[in-house]
């Protein structure tokens, strides 16, 4: 049994894992990242994040070319689909994206380890199934970053063919007929705006009476509007109870959530999509002792640390927002942590994106929220069919919503359904990790025509002064 010793063990090469595996190593310490995949970058990178992204932007230019460029002087006949060409380039992306991580780990002097990670205490962990055999890692600190995976769901059997997770779905060989989605969540209606605009009728089977849960219930209202516009359709208090394969297809059973009679729904694919878990099973946490909650999530303290001391964990399988960026802060701050220095996160300041189009985007409170807590605010908003940049680019769904502290006017949340909302929220992120006020967004001076002079005017009109509306 090989040993090599480390001050740093990080287990879990997804954008947690690896930025804290390079941060550490800019910060002196000799650091190992241990991972069950060769390819680096964890599901967000190989089979999450990325790869959906990729086909969301091809689909995109799909139906753009079969419904739109018409409308701009454009005339293209005979459209077809390259179904196998699409997958191609998404795996292009992915492996280019992996590729670089590797390079970053090399330039920065951090070990890359494959193989099944088990924490056998504080200071040391056991890998197996690698090419480099059985060895244990000695080490001064362990972060734990193992991520998350698909929930499962009782009578729902996943094979990644008929019944399939976000990672059958960005694999699929032909474009199905009827896609039926389990789940009216950020992943779910992202991979089934994918194949909606490939081809497929999509149905959305979501067990509450709403889509999107925890978005600002405001603008989910809208953005189902939108979906229903581009042909989804949503059964919503709706609950499944069991799926039967067959070479047709697969049938679903379903009920309403509150109880009735029970009825049949078919469909060629459906993919699964109820939220995630924390990806731990088989890293020995239970034998190591480290508290874990009845959800499986790994308890730590404010400084990321475990009961254990020594023992870090960080990312999804530590609970709060499951997102990518949210992770790799974590990492950063971790290892800024673990190397005697000082660090934080602002929880209240992650924004969370829907990558369909248009895109959704928040940050900070909803008004259910503000209004829950007690809290006296004030609201602005703005519609996109006011917005020059907006009509010219005929993308004129949607508005820009802020929130803001009634006494102070303080920025507390800001919510946008139209186009580019994921790029144009991040002006309002930043105002709220500085604590700006409504009025310091009004005063600034936004570019003429741009989208994000939306945001300008949801924050005049805070104050009931938008100039054009």
């Amino acid at each position: 049994m090989a040993e090599k010793s480390y001050d740093l063990v990080v287990i879990g090469a997804g954008p947690g894992g690896y930025v804290a595996a390079i941060r550490a190593a800019q910060l002196g310490l000799t650091v190992a990242c241990v991972d069950k995949r060769e390819a680096l970058g964890g599901t967000c990178l190989n089979v999450g994040c990325i790869p959906s992204k990729a086909l969301l932007q091809s689909s995109e230019k799909f139906a753009e070319a079969q419904h739109e460029l018409a409308s701009h002087g454009i005339a293209v006949d005979g459209v077809t689909l390259d179904l196998k060409a699409m997958l191609a380039r998404k795996d292009k992306v992915v492996s280019g994206l992996t590729g670089g991580i590797a390079m970053l780990f090399k330039k920065n002097k951090v070990d890359q380890v494959v193989g099944a990670a088990r924490v056998v205490g504080a200071g040391a962990v056991t890998v197996e199934g690698g090419p480099g055999g059985t060895q244990t890692l000695d080490c001064k600190a362990i972060l734990i970053a193992t991520g998350s995976e698909s929930a499962p769901l009782a009578g729902v059997e996943v094979d990644e063919k008929q019944i399939v997770t976000s990672t059958g779905a960005l694999t699929l060989q032909s474009v199905p007929e009827h896609l039926v989605v389990i789940g009216a969540g950020y992943i779910g209606l992202e991979m089934g705006s994918v194949w909606r605009r490939l081809g497929s009728e999509v149905t959305v089977v979501e067990f509450l009476d709403r889509i999107t849960p925890g978005m600002d219930g405001e603008v989910a209202k809208n953005f189902q509007r939108v979906l229903k516009k581009q042909g989804f359709k949503f059964k919503l208090g709706t609950k499944v109870t069991g799926a039967k394969k067959s070479k047709g297809g697969v049938t679903l059973t379903i009920e309403p959530a509150q109880g009735g009679e029970p009825s049949t729904l078919e469909g060629d694919v459906v993919l699964l999509s109820i939220g995630r878990r924390p990806y731990t099973d088989g890293l020995g946490l239970g034998d190591a002792g480290v508290a874990v909650d009845n959800r499986g999530f790994v308890q730590v303290d404010e400084n990321f640390q475990t009961n254990i001391e020594g023992i870090f964990a960080i990312g999804d399988c530590i609970g709060g927002p499951m997102l990518a960026h949210k992770a790799e802060d974590e990492g950063a701050v971790c290892a800024e942590i673990i190397a005697g220095e000082t660090g934080h996160v602002n929880y209240e300041a992650i924004p969370g994106i829907v990558y369909t189009w248009p895109e959704v985007a928040s940050v900070g409170k909803t008004e259910e929220q503000l209004k829950e807590a007690g809290t006296a605010y004030r609201v602005g908003k703005f519609p996109f069919t006011a917005n020059s940049r907006a009509r010219a680019n005929t993308d004129t769904d949607g508005f820009v919503k802020i929130l803001a502290d009634e006494k102070t006017d303080r920025v507390v949340g800001a919510h946008i359904i139209g186009p580019d909302a994921g790029t144009i929220i991040h002006e309002i992120v930043l105002g709220m990790e500085l604590g700006v006020a409504a009025e310091d967004i009004a005063r600034t001076c936004h570019g003429h025509p741009t989208l994000s002079e939306a945001v300008k005017e949801a924050a005049l009109a805070v104050a009931g002064r938008a100039v054009h509306m």
